[in-house]
């Protein structure tokens, strides 16, 4: 395998569907062009479910649209569940609150061409997220990897790419793609996102893949606004053209109706070859445990 086509669309929330059925197939539009483009993997943003307060039950208090989406969810996945299998395209269906034991987790949810669901938690949640008044969301504990289509991959959702201490984690795991669906409000946190999505590609080695909503959705309580774009990053190696950006679609409000929908190649042979031993100074899966950290 030379390239590895994937497809990131950051979908706009004022789409406005009118029941779930409408939104899946607003989505399978996504994968039959996913599919005409040659793309092998669809990946939509963080909290892609919040679109669904378009049809809210009228009264819905804030503190309860975790529950409706929960539900909502849990009917959309069902709807989408065929739809890789029938156009060969694995969709990361963004992500959704989701009911355990502890709470609601805000959960990506992968269903893969090869019929597989994997299902990543948001590990590190914002302040909002936990609010108590409103979403109320709890952490996941676990970090996952998977391989298909012949690739280690795995998911952080937005913030958890912020964090070094994750990127440690994965350091050891030879990944060839991160894929990072989020949900920015303003320009600082879509800056602070792919800042740090371009990072990961630095210091894991491997492609690194991004994109977050924009506009905003009919019903909506808390996200007024919503700015992203899509954006591929690789290693900034000579041979990727030295600054680390395969692709890229800059940070939109989607005020206008825009919707980035990128395209862009993984070119996996080459990372793995740089990966080896070849790239410029990158140390390996290097760890800090031989020093200290002392006052002068």
């Amino acid at each position: 395998m030379t390239d590895y086509p994937i497809a990131l669309w950051s979908f706009n929330l004022g789409r406005a569907p009118t029941s779930v059925a409408a939104f899946a197939a607003q989505i399978e539009e996504g994968l039959k062009r996913a599919a005409a483009d040659g793309a092998k993997l669809l990946m939509l943003p963080e909290y892609l479910v919040e679109c669904c307060l378009a049809f809210k039950p009228e009264g819905l208090p804030p503190d309860r649209e975790m529950e409706y989406l929960a539900e909502v969810g849990t009917d959309l996945i069902k709807q989408l569940s065929p739809l890789p299998m029938k156009y060969g395209v694995s969709l990361i269906a963004g992500s959704m609150p989701v009911h355990t034991s502890q709470g609601f987790t805000n959960t990506a949810v992968l269903l893969a061409a090869d019929g597989r669901e994997i299902r990543q938690d948001k590990l590190c949640l914002t302040p909002f997220e936990q609010d108590p008044e409103i979403w109320h969301l709890v952490p996941g504990a676990e970090l996952k990897t998977f391989e298909f289509d012949g690739l280690k991959m795995a998911i952080l959702i937005c913030l958890d790419v912020e964090m070094p201490a994750l990127s440690s984690l994965l350091a050891k795991q030879d990944l060839d793609l991160l894929l990072v669906p989020s949900m920015t409000e303003k320009l600082s946190g879509y800056h602070r996102v792919f800042g740090c999505a371009k990072a990961r590609a630095v210091e894991l080695m491997c492609a690194v893949a991004v994109c977050g909503v924009v506009g905003t959705s009919k019903g909506t309580t808390q996200n007024d606004t919503n700015v992203s774009g899509a954006a591929l990053y690789l290693p900034c190696e000579e041979e990727f053209g030295f600054s680390g950006v395969a692709a890229e679609i800059e940070a939109t409000s989607g005020s206008n109706g825009e919707e980035p929908f990128l395209v862009a190649s993984v070119p996996l042979d080459e990372l793995r070859v740089l990966k080896s031993g070849k790239a410029e100074v990158w140390p390996g899966a290097w760890t800090a445990d031989h020093v200290s950290v002392s006052a002068a």
